[in-house]
């Protein structure tokens, strides 16, 4: 059993007090009734409608953004908008935490959830979840670049595990390339151009472990996934 405004407010329907003024208006009901107290128990098999749609209690919660530039993956900052802050009003929720992160100037593929145990696991170097980017960048590449990245570049006291190169065009000044790496250290992708001769200028994430950036998924624009995105995201 929990409380009325509890359940709503783990459902994203917004803080104790918005939820309050929520029943208030007479917009909730619970088994056919317009609710009347906040405090009201509730069940796994009691019916709640909120604007006369029904609200189910979901365990787990799997978004995925194509995150855009200006945006922090943080749920709270005082100089920048999150992402948290652009997610569709129907999808946010209290519990929700990004699946690593991505730089403020870095786009792409970013999962949001609540589902601690398998970010855990798409993080955990045990598991060497793969991460690959899209990257342009200006400068010379070093003509060895793929066997430096193959190899693991000296990070610190240790190095690197390896990573794979593909460069698409290399003209002496600007680079094109595809990386795929299974770590996620701190500006990783951009420090290891660098050590090749390429200042990264655009960065972009397009696959994480099996999942990849659906490509009718609009920079700024996120979504629930599917039932087999969430099947891909859970086998790696």
């Amino acid at each position: 059993m929990t409380r009325l405004d509890k359940f709503l407010c783990d459902e994203g329907f917004g803080t104790r007090k918005e939820v309050k003024a929520l029943i208030k208006s007479g917009k909730v009901k619970v088994n056919g009734e317009t609710a009347k107290s906040p405090e009201a128990k509730i069940d796994d098999d009691t019916v709640i409608l909120v604007n006369g749609a029904e609200v189910k209690a979901q365990s787990s919660i799997y978004i995925i953004m194509n995150k855009p530039k200006g945006v922090v993956c943080a749920s709270r900052d005082k100089l920048h908008k999150t992402v948290f802050d652009i997610l569709p009003e129907e999808i946010k929720r209290k519990d929700l935490f990004t699946v690593g992160r991505l730089d403020i100037d870095t786009t792409g593929l970013l999962v949001i959830t609540n589902d601690g145990e398998l970010s855990h696991r798409l993080l955990s170097p045990k598991h060497h979840a793969e991460k690959e980017y899209y990257a342009e960048g200006k400068g010379r590449l070093n003509p060895n670049s793929k066997e430096i990245f193959e190899e693991g570049l000296p990070w610190g006291e240790g190095r690197l595990k390896p990573a794979k190169l593909e460069v698409i065009s290399d003209n002496g000044e600007e680079v094109k390339a595809g990386l795929i790496i299974t770590e996620g250290k701190f500006h990783q992708v951009k420090r290891m151009f660098y050590t090749v001769g390429v200042e990264v200028t655009g960065l972009k994430r397009v696959r994480f472990g099996g999942l990849c950036l659906p490509p009718d998924l609009k920079e700024g624009e996120a979504r629930y996934l599917t039932s087999d995105e969430e099947k891909i995201l859970k086998t790696f």
